[in-house]
């Protein structure tokens, strides 16, 4: 029985013997990658960006936009103005001169309208005093010669310049 106890003392100094050197070797092995891992440097914060490139993206795609509707809108609107000018022709060439005080409201009328280049606002400078005499009056005279040709001279140059 004691050599059986010898025996078992034996095997339990062996065991701890191995124990020893397994958690040595560990222990070491711990100590010599810890030793190889010194030269590496710890993590570094990387600034995000994308936020900004984010907002950035959305605000250039709104400009973007905004010039384009900016440009299409101003595009509508030359061929209204166009179209507006091309209406208010039509109405100097229909005007009836039977009813001179009226014809004469409506010749300064649209013919102030139409008045958008040199050209035009010089004849219609000239025009206007002519067509005065016509106006603010109860009653009033057929329009002479030479306001009608006045004003058909203008109607030729708007035609024309439209």
């Amino acid at each position: 029985m004691r050599n059986e106890k010898l025996e078992m003392k034996k095997h339990i100094s062996m065991l701890f013997a191995l124990y020893l050197s397994i958690f040595n070797t560990l222990l070491l092995a711990d100590n010599n990658v810890s030793s190889q891992l010194r030269d590496i440097k710890p993590l570094l914060e990387i600034p995000d960006n994308s936020f900004y490139i984010y907002w950035g993206l959305i605000v250039f795609v709104s400009l973007l936009v905004l010039a384009i509707l900016f440009f299409v809108v101003k595009k509508f609107w030359n061929k209204r103005k166009i179209n507006l000018e091309k209406a208010y022709l039509q109405k100097l060439k229909n005007i009836d001169w039977k009813e001179s005080k009226q014809s004469a409201y409506e010749a300064t009328h649209y013919a102030r309208l139409l008045a958008t280049d040199e050209r035009r606002k010089e004849l219609f400078s000239q025009l206007e005093p002519m067509l005065e005499k016509y106006k603010y009056k109860k009653e009033v005279d057929e329009v002479d010669s030479d306001t009608q040709n006045k004003f058909n001279l203008y109607v030729q140059v708007a035609n024309e310049s439209i």
